[in-house]
């Protein structure tokens, strides 16, 4: 009986650790595929990334160095993604924190972001993503850009 308890515990242990863990490879999936699709120029591959709804926003600076905040629409981000040639936007990015609850997940991510090879800037993305349909997509999306104290 007690290797009966014991091994029923197990299953439970290792069923729930595969589920917390493929809930948050989904939640990442979902991010690298709109790397994914801006490095190789993919735009429908990164349309499918944004919910009907997404907003976009940069922190970017005045030439006297106070922050703003830039609006960008997610139709214009793709414009600008479709007339660049593939291999040209590499962004490289890190998890350093993902939180889900239910259809809400929270994602951080630090990155260096590369053009045509050179390092330009880097930051961090700050995600809210939705689970729609079963499936993850970005509602928000807010980045930082900087050039110095940039780990390469």
């Amino acid at each position: 009986m007690r290797k009966m308890l014991m091994l029923l515990f197990a299953v439970i242990f290792c069923t729930n650790s595969v589920f917390a863990q493929s809930t948050e490879d989904s939640v990442k999936a979902i991010i690298q595929q709109l790397f994914k699709a801006m490095k190789s120029s993919d735009v429908t591959l990164l349309k499918d990334c944004f919910s009907d709804s997404a907003i976009l926003q940069t922190i970017a600076q005045t030439k006297e160095g106070k922050p703003f905040i830039k609006n960008v629409l997610v139709d214009d981000f793709v414009q600008q993604i479709a007339k660049i040639e593939q291999g040209a936007a590499d962004e490289r990015i890190t998890f350093e924190t993902i939180k889900v609850d239910g259809p809400l997940a929270i994602v951080w991510t630090p990155y260096q972001f590369y053009w045509k090879g050179q390092f330009s800037h880097c930051g961090v993305n700050s995600f809210q993503l939705v689970k729609i349909n079963q499936h993850w997509k970005i509602q928000y999306l807010i980045d930082t850009r900087r050039k110095v104290n940039c780990i390469q």
